[in-house]
């Protein structure tokens, strides 16, 4: 078994700055954050998870190229975790620690902006940077902002790019190309996944309601999440991760779940451990009729003894690129809760009975005595399919 610790954790959402404010509102059920936001689609006014609390500014050294709000999301998370950071760098060496983001809109609102000012002026503005829109810009951003000059990159493959992220760290670890790895992911809300998912009628007016009969589609939220990966032991492992491509269709998951299922049972094996094992499982759960279908389909090939489980989207919003890292953040919350609580299911209650029934937690659900090992889906445009595996130091 490969894999490392999961040594820190920062982490910015609609549920809140910081891991004290997101795990209060995540264990409670709070659903909140998504509220109704104008502007981002003519004549509509979708719930959208928006990160509400006020982020810090990029140091004035990197203001003049890296400054936007998915950097600034990033800054947040990372300084959260700055003094273990720091002490990576210093015990390690800069050459030693690695950088490794995924992302999927990265600066494309700024870029948008850029753009609409050219079509109305004739000339891009004068803090017009092209660099904001590079999908290996954010992890440049932190590189730059930590000072360290091990690899570097970004990963986008589009709604599993965080999770792959923390794959992508572990493989740096195993690879002995790193001692110490920054990872995660980010994305903001930007108009065009908005008005590219609204084209697709993809998104809920209401807030969305993961495996109900009633589900219509997503809400969009934004979030960056970000661990500091190590060798070192510390409150949680990251025990496996898998992932798959089965490229059933561009945007529609294969209806009975084969690549979703080879991803599961890929981090089942790379962590030794049998689906029983497992104690709980973050579901993917976008509120989409045709995810939800394939997901409960392979949940219930997977475990076909049951697992607890939730979609936390109905918190949150689907936050693309950064859901990976973000559920495994939730997933670390659980593990290092004094309390072991569980993120709870939240929907209407209406079961769909076309779907294999899946066996949600309820606010208040928490781990049995450990070891404890949870686990998280993430699935993508393109048949794209990433599970990671945690578990505690017991």
């Amino acid at each position: 078994m490969s894999g490392g610790w999961l040594n820190a954790l920062g982490v910015v959402c609609t549920l809140g700055l910081g891991k004290a404010a997101v795990a209060e509102a995540l264990f409670a059920g709070d659903a909140g954050g998504l509220r109704p936001e104008p502007g981002w689609i003519p004549g509509r006014a979708p719930p959208l998870g928006a990160v509400r609390a006020p982020l810090p500014a990029i140091p004035a050294a990197l203001a003049a190229t890296r400054d936007n709000r998915c950097n600034r999301l990033l800054l947040a998370a990372a300084r959260e975790i700055e003094p273990e950071l720091r002490a990576a760098v210093a015990r390690y060496g800069r050459a030693r620690v690695g950088v490794v983001v995924g992302t999927s809109t990265g600066g494309i609102e700024e870029a948008t902006h850029g753009v609409a000012h050219r079509r109305r002026e004739g000339a891009w503005p004068a803090d017009w940077r092209y660099a904001h829109q590079e999908l290996g810009a954010p992890a440049e951003f932190l590189a730059e902002w930590l000072g360290v000059d091990g690899p570097c990159y970004g990963l986008s493959t589009a709604c599993t790019s965080g999770a792959r992220a923390l794959a992508s760290a572990q493989r740096l670890l195993d690879l002995d190309l790193c001692d110490a790895v920054l990872c995660g992911g980010a994305d903001t809300l930007a108009r065009l996944p908005i008005n590219g998912f609204h084209a697709l009628e993809a998104m809920d007016d209401a807030p969305c309601r993961p495996f109900s009969r009633h589900r219509r589609g997503i809400n969009i939220g934004e979030a960056a999440a970000l661990f500091l990966l190590t060798r070192e032991r510390g409150p949680v492992r990251l025990l496996g991760a898998g992932a798959s491509s089965d490229a059933h269709h561009m945007s529609s998951p294969d209806p009975e779940g084969a690549g979703a299922i080879a991803a599961m049972r890929a981090a089942l094996a790379q962590a030794g451990l049998d689906a029983a094992q497992v104690d709980y499982l973050n579901l993917h759960g976008t509120a989409t009729e045709l995810n939800d279908r394939m997901e409960s389909r392979a949940v219930a090939a997977v475990f076909p003894r049951g697992v607890p489980c939730s979609s936390t989207k109905a918190l949150t919003g689907h936050t693309l690129a950064a859901a990976g890292a973000l559920e495994a953040a939730f997933c670390w919350l659980s593990l290092a809760d004094g309390a072991h609580r569980l993120p709870p299911h939240v929907w209407d209650g209406a079961a769909d009975p076309e779907l294999p029934p899946l066996a949600f937690t309820r606010v208040g659900d928490t781990l049995a005595p450990g070891p404890r090992r949870l686990m998280s889906n993430s699935f993508a445009f393109g048949g794209n399919n990433a599970c990671l595996i945690l578990g505690d130091a017991a």
